[in-house]
């Protein structure tokens, strides 16, 4: 929907301080907040008499009020009011605490049904602070109850009060997907896909609203990766048709693959060509994508033109300069490092070489993209880690550098079909072939019970100077979901309560520091400022800590070849792909690696985490991987990470539900409908607000390229 709204103010009850609060979720305004879909759905349709309720987790009991609630009060200010409601099996006692006011509320006879958790000793039964909700006949509850995501400043009745405040927005949206691609791909309308996404009636209306949803996202990002290389497919790129690489070949201490050829051999043809280079080279951690990189820039230079790489990190950007800046040196190249902490008279002399051309090589961050950075004969931009780019930040380099050949590396490897589909504005090189003598990483799946024994094993591999990551799903115990049904389990009945519980990095950190007081244990995570991180992977680079606690910000990041124990907490919370990436952390030295997985997960009922921890057991090829996680999961794997505080996104277009999706029909014809519009309406100019939905879709926050 392209329609932007009404400043989030103009709602009653948002004024400075609740506007600043969903200015922290990203909605500023009325549209952005009926694009706010629920994160997870109370299941309060599924009620209990009290003497079936579980003993775990929340659960919806309709009960009625069988005494008059009496307030009292206890330290102070705080005061108790309780009361007792009875069904046909018992009789309860509720509590609530500091809300006096609801004594009114809770009148003798008067029937609710409470959603909570109810406590059991003996034939009595306890409920502390259950939500309520007035049972009256000819008024139906819904099944279904929305959860938000919230910041600090909001709660959730606010948020469900405004959300419902701007509904009718939604039934007035205008529909920017053709009524021809609706009606074809059996989809409902847009209006009726935003009322039930946060007002489903059953499970059926929701999963039709999702699956439109998804398919909207999919499809205007299909869009967008059309628009994007059509624009890249012009003439006047710089003709690069030096290709002597005996010099780099001779420096370096082993063979190359026959896919590395291969794909030196594709890049060589494209930047001989008069059309920009436009190409995506994945592969799997270890592969030798880096040596595929350095081919290009040489070609590059040879031909006359300057180059340069661009990592997302500071610390990976210098690694990239500490391997490649000694091997172009012995060329006769000079190469330089232009990130946040180079000195101001420094990257004055950098930005000057690259103005006056007699600078061929720049290795560096994002800051490449700020002003002053000028090339005066662009020729190749390599960007590392893709995935941590987006379409935009590509597109801004590229802008920059009109006619430069642009060349991008992945260590995710990714099924083929699916690779055309993310990266559409790219030709696709894939590295499928381990360089000889890459060490195999011994993986095993064990449950809490061998807690101790891995203390002993982390100790004892630290004891021999080997270091050892611990990656943990959330960042602190408060991040971890609470007893609801989440949004990719729609059709799911098991609640979160029959999960294994959530490892938090920060408690677990201090933990293992209590538990191995001799070993110096750091911490890093996603909610910490980049300077922090930096220098907690820089120290633990360097040897200065031993053991690494985190989230999934160290999947891609920093070679140390110390490092030969990778455990991963809650194991079976992460995709394959992304265990496949994190288990390729480790085993980049001589040590001889080993990868945990720890989860108590239920084999029967969860069948398809345990599928996966028996795949990461058995295999070790990162596209076969891949393809296992397709089939298992769906695509959505691809589009997202199992870091709790990460933003769920794609090449840098935010996703609210393709990163939950599990169809990968639904990715395929959306991307199948999207090239057939473009073909039969190339700029989108007949439907102008299809194109200003994509355009807004594609918008960049300035605050992603500072």
């Amino acid at each position: 929907m392209a329609n932007k709204g009404s400043s989030i103010s103009t709602l009653r009850g948002v004024g400075p301080a609740k506007a600043a609060a969903y200015a922290k979720l990203g909605i500023y305004t009325t549209t952005d907040l009926l694009y706010h879909f629920p994160r997870a759905y109370e299941n309060r349709g599924d009620v209990h008499l009290l003497s079936e309720a579980p003993e775990d987790g929340r659960v919806a009991t309709v009960l009625t009020v069988g005494s008059e609630p009496k307030s009292t009060r206890i330290r102070g200010r705080m005061s108790l009011l309780k009361f007792k409601a009875f069904d046909e099996s018992g009789v309860c006692e509720i509590t609530y605490f500091n809300q006096e006011y609801l004594k009114s509320r809770f009148l003798l006879g008067s029937t609710f049904r409470f959603y909570g958790k109810v406590q059991r000793t003996a034939r009595r039964y306890k409920m502390t602070a259950p939500e309520s909700e007035p049972v009256e006949d000819g008024v139906p509850l819904p099944d279904l109850l929305p959860v938000y995501r919230l910041s600090e400043g909001l709660t959730p009745k606010q948020v469900i009060t405004n959300v419902q405040a701007v509904m009718s927005e939604a039934a007035q949206a205008e529909d920017p997907l053709p009524n021809e691609i609706r009606l074809a791909e059996r989809l409902p309308t847009l209006a009726f896909a935003l009322r039930n996404i946060h007002n489903p009636t059953d499970y059926v209306s929701l999963a039709a609203a999702k699956r439109r949803l998804i398919f909207d996202e999919f499809f205007v990002f299909a869009l967008g990766l059309s628009l994007t290389k059509q624009k890249a497919v012009r003439s006047g790129a710089p003709i690069c048709d030096k290709s002597d690489l005996t010099p780099l070949l001779a420096q370096l201490p082993y063979t190359l693959t026959g896919a590395q050829r291969r794909t030196i051999a594709e890049i060589a043809a494209d930047m001989a060509g008069d059309r920009p280079m436009s190409r995506i080279v994945v592969g799997d951690v270890g592969c030798g994508k880096t040596v595929c990189a350095a081919a290009a820039m040489l070609i590059a230079i040879q031909s006359g033109r300057q180059a340069a790489l661009m990592a997302p990190t500071e610390i990976l950007a210098r690694q990239h300069y500490e391997d490649l800046a000694p091997i172009f040196a012995k060329m006769g190249i000079t190469a330089e490092l232009l990130i946040g902490a180079t000195t101001a008279a420094k990257k004055r002399r950098i930005k000057e070489g690259l103005a006056d051309g007699s600078l061929p090589l720049v290795i560096g961050t994002q800051a490449l993209l700020s002003d002053g950075v000028e090339f005066a004969a662009p020729g190749l931009i390599v960007t590392d880690e893709q995935h941590r780019f987006g379409v935009r930040q590509r597109a801004v380099l590229s802008e920059k550098n009109e006619h430069a050949h642009m060349l991008v590396m992945s260590a995710t490897p990714i099924p083929r079909s699916l690779a055309l589909a993310l990266y559409g504005d790219l030709e696709l090189s894939r590295i499928d072939e381990m360089p000889a003598g890459r060490q195999t990483v011994d993986t095993f799946v064990v449950d809490e019970s061998y807690r101790p024994r891995l203390h002993a094993f982390m100790e004892k591999l630290c004891a021999e100077g080997g270091q050892v990551y611990v990656v943990c799903p959330a960042v602190e115990e408060r991040d971890a979901e609470p007893d609801e049904l989440l949004l990719d389990e729609i059709g799911e009945t098991a609640p979160l309560s029959d999960r294994p519980p959530l490892k938090a990095a920060v408690q677990y950190a201090a933990e293992l520091q209590e538990a191995l007081p001799d070993l110096p244990v750091a911490l890093v995570h996603g909610k910490m400022k980049s300077k922090e991180k930096e220098k907690v992977m820089a120290d633990f680079a360097a040897g200065n800590t031993r053991i690494l606690v985190s989230t999934t910000v160290i999947e891609v990041g920093v070679n140390v070849p110390n490092a030969c124990l990778m455990v991963v907490e809650n194991a079976e919370r992460f995709g394959l792909s992304q265990l496949h990436q994190l288990r390729g952390r480790v085993g980049r030295g001589k040590r001889k690696s080993y990868c945990v997985l720890v989860s108590d997960t239920d084999k029967e009922t969860d069948s398809t985490a345990a599928k996966r921890l028996s795949v990461m057991r058995s295999t070790h090829d990162g596209f076969a991987i891949a393809e296992r996680d397709l089939a298992l999961r769906g695509p959505g794997d691809f589009l997202s990470g199992a870091d709790s505080d990460a933003i769920r996104q794609s090449g840098g277009v935010k996703f609210r539900l393709a990163a939950l999706c599990d169809d990968t029909g639904l990715l395929t014809a959306a991307f199948a409908e999207a090239r057939a519009l473009i073909a039969a309406d190339e700029g989108l100019a007949e439907h102008p607000l299809l194109r200003a939905t994509v355009d807004r879709m594609f918008t960049l926050d300035a605050d992603t390229i500072s």
